[in-house]
């Protein structure tokens, strides 16, 4: 089966499928967050906190009643877990057995690891977690000098490879420090730790990408998952013939995606709704792809040298009505409760600056509650005309 698509309906098709345009969620504001992970199968952890930290601004995106307890809650109730996607992130625990290759590979040396294991500081690091219970990098004394590109101290490298390998995982965060302890102590009781088959594995990848996502592409589906492309591609291949999927054609780049997703055209999207995102949010990771879907070129400049940047340290992709319009780098100044957004710069695709300035004026307000934040200043935008009418705007929202 095949089908086009324009551009607008495959816009639409991911929007509906990231959560990014639907009603708020019923039910508890916890059951709401874990449902969001479930569905959209990992949230990634970043450290930078210029503003609420990745994983946090992610998950508010997708449920206004969302606070940062939330994760702690739903970690030490074993329905999430920490581990690797295409990066750092919360999993749900219900897919714990499809984290299982990438441990048993890095255990067989299949995969590498970025830290070379030390088996007998591993071992010993091991005994004294078994004996002693959940432990921190900083629990294990070490007074030369630290090691690497990252500059880390030998325990905090086994502790790594421990992890990555499955012997550990993190039970808790104490102020965004991971806490370690042994696998079988951290696993809930009823958690399936059976390994995939390939086939299992590969048409989960594919279906788990596709359900978050909408429509994708095999390089996107495979996107930072080593080794993993030959399964994908003979996945793809099987779902395809078995009628699983559905071949979409948009303005000449080919996509598959899951036949029941198709449904989501049917429903609109939230009519003037404006989200603020994380450089990291679900939706971004993948630049070349919002580039092709969205039009939009997206760079994050935090690893960009300050006289390069064009947009600001952490630049927030602005979505509003489908599009994205606007990139906002903002800074969240805790101590003074002010949040400041250092920089505003609209995409020259935009042509309703005022009606810019009412969505925002609509939104600021609950993402500074969600920053700590009572003041706001706007520094700076591109064009520079626009300074007075987004200021004018700004000046209504009460503190």
């Amino acid at each position: 089966m095949s089908a086009s698509l324009s551009v607008q309906q495959a816009r639409k098709l991911v929007l509906h499928s990231q959560q990014l345009a639907t009603a708020a969620p019923s039910g508890s504001a916890i059951a709401a967050t874990l449902s969001a992970i479930e569905h959209l199968g990992y949230i990634q952890i970043d450290t930078i906190s210029a503003i609420q930290r990745a994983h946090h601004h992610t998950l508010w995106n997708r449920n206004s009643r969302y606070n940062a307890n939330q994760l702690d809650q739903l970690l030490a109730s074993k329905q999430v877990f920490e581990y690797w996607s295409h990066a750092a992130a919360y999993l749900p625990m219900r897919d714990y057995r499809y984290s299982l290759p990438r441990k048993h590979a890095i255990v067989s040396g299949e995969q590498g690891h970025w830290y070379e294991p030390d088996k007998p500081l591993m071992k010993a690091v091991l005994k004294r977690i078994a004996s002693e219970g959940p432990l921190m990098a900083k629990d294990f004394e070490y007074r030369g000098e630290k090691l690497g590109e990252w500059r880390s101290k030998p325990a905090k490298r086994a502790l790594e490879c421990l992890y990555m390998r499955g012997d550990l995982m993190i039970s808790e965060r104490r102020s965004f420090h991971k806490v370690y302890d042994l696998t079988e102590r951290v696993l809930g009781p009823t958690v399936n730790t059976t390994a995939p088959t390939s086939e299992e594995y590969g048409r989960f990848l594919v279906s788990r990408y596709l359900q978050a996502n909408g429509l994708g592409q095999p390089a996107e589906i495979s996107y930072l998952r080593k080794n993993t492309k030959p399964l994908i591609a003979t996945s793809l291949q099987s779902m395809l013939a078995d009628g699983e999927l559905v071949q979409l054609d948009v303005s000449g780049h080919q996509y598959v995606a899951l036949p029941q997703s198709l449904a989501l055209l049917n429903t609109p999207l939230a009519r003037n709704k404006l989200s603020i995102l994380s450089p990291f949010d679900n939706l971004l990771i993948q630049r070349k792809r919002m580039q092709t879907l969205f039009n939009f070129n997206y760079l994050i400049e935090c690893y960009v040298p300050e006289n390069k940047r064009q947009y600001g340290y952490f630049s927030l992709p602005i979505l509003w009505n489908g599009k994205l319009v606007a990139r906002m780098d903002c800074k969240a100044d805790r101590r003074e409760s002010h949040l400041h957004i250092l920089h505003l710069a609209a995409e020259s695709s935009l042509e309703n600056i005022d009606g810019l300035a009412r969505a925002l004026c609509r939104k600021l307000p609950s993402f500074m509650q969600f920053n700590h934040c009572r003041q706001l200043s706007l520094h700076k935008t591109s064009p520079k005309s626009y300074q007075a009418i987004l200021e004018t705007a700004f000046a209504k929202i009460a503190p």
